[in-house]
């Protein structure tokens, strides 16, 4: 049976998914990496505390590593608009700390309900935002203000309590792992008991404790071999099934947008969803950490699938160039809001901000 051929997408397409109450209500993408090393490589995911990796076992006993999470991508996925020509999307809003750091808005893991945010010049634009949302269903300001809020969600859990849904989301699992483990020794480039740095009783009692200062100090010899009974220390998955990324972008949550008109309302959901088809095509560099080194698969071509309220699927013609200038266009039309650069961060909100009863100001 031949493939079904791809929707092409046009300009009246693209805003029938954000103007028709009943339309489609997702676009996903299934997309097969993997590692530079080639198939069979070790690939370390991420470690959590009293956690260490986060594998489940599912029912059949296959088990399935996180390799990247919901929150790490959308970390990943936000500083595109950094660089031209996405920044040309977004406003420009850099936090000044006074120390000569200066933090992009981009960077800011929780967004617009991040302390870094209510701690500066911005509270009272940003709370104004806030409480347009949650009084009026306006999200014109935060659009304005901070677009990509919108786009990767955000919670306002100190002040007005609202709750934006993240638009775009994406995961990286690896599937049929099986957990591997490495030791290590130190051994210092020199006797420093000889040296007469401290004594050979302190230098026997200090070796294999990795708790000892000396050893925490690099002065003595020490192993490392992770938790008791763990062989080792974490040593990195070997996976002999696919390591697949999956990315939705939620077309329900983004028809819950709302402007002060209809007009306003649709040129707001079109440059949303430019915002969001840009960051979830964008193939990005999947550097995830030391050792987690992936690329797509060219073997495996992903295609994006366009999901009809009835379950129906239906394979789309989305592509980076053709998200970028639906996105430009939809920003023209729009109104990209006015850049705030270098805002002061002040210590006396953020002590108030310790000091708020339950944590609300």
């Amino acid at each position: 049976m031949n493939a079904p051929t791809p929707m092409p997408l046009d300009e009246a397409t693209l805003n029938g998914w954000t103007d028709a109450p009943l339309g489609p209500v997702a676009l996903t993408l299934r997309q097969v990496m993997q590692p530079v090393e080639g198939p069979g490589s070790v690939i370390f995911p991420p470690t959590y505390a009293d956690l260490g990796y986060c594998i489940d076992r599912l029912s059949d006993g296959t088990r399935v590593a996180l390799i990247d999470s919901v929150g790490s991508q959308a970390n990943r996925m936000e500083p595109l608009f950094k660089h031209k020509p996405y920044s040309d999307l977004v406003p420009k809003v850099t936090i000044a700390l006074g120390n000569g750091k200066v933090v992009d808005l981009l960077d800011v893991g929780h967004r617009l309900g991040d302390a870094l945010v209510r701690a500066s010049g911005l509270s009272e634009a940003v709370r104004d935002a806030f409480h347009a949302f949650t009084e009026t269903g306006s999200a014109v300001p935060i659009a304005k203000l901070a677009p990509t809020s919108l786009v990767f969600g955000a919670w306002d859990s100190r002040g007005e309590g609202s709750k934006l849904p993240r638009l775009v989301s994406s995961t990286i699992r690896a599937w049929d792992v099986d957990p591997i483990h490495r030791a290590a020794q130190y051994n210092p480039p020199a006797d420093y008991a000889a040296l007469d740095v401290f004594s050979d009783d302190e230098k026997k009692k200090a070796e294999g404790n990795v708790k000892s200062p000396l050893a925490q100090r690099g002065f003595v010899h020490v192993p490392a071999v992770g938790e008791k009974g763990q062989g080792g220390e974490l040593g990195g998955v070997l996976a002999r099934g696919d390591f697949v990324r999956s990315v939705t972008v939620n077309l329900v949550a983004l028809r819950a947008l709302r402007g002060e008109s209809e007009e306003t309302t649709a040129a707001l959901r079109r440059y949303i969803l430019g915002l969001a088809l840009v960051t979830a095509t964008d193939p990005g560099d999947a550097f995830l950490r030391q050792g987690c080194l992936l690329t797509p698969d060219p073997e495996t071509p992903a295609d994006w699938t366009l999901v009809a309220r009835s379950g129906q699927r239906q394979p789309v013609a989305l592509t980076p160039d053709a998200a970028l200038a639906f996105a430009q266009q939809a920003a023209t039309s729009f109104g990209v809001g006015q850049s705030q650069e270098n805002v002061p961060f002040d210590k006396i909100k953020a002590k108030a901000d310790l000091k708020a009863k339950d944590g609300r100001s």
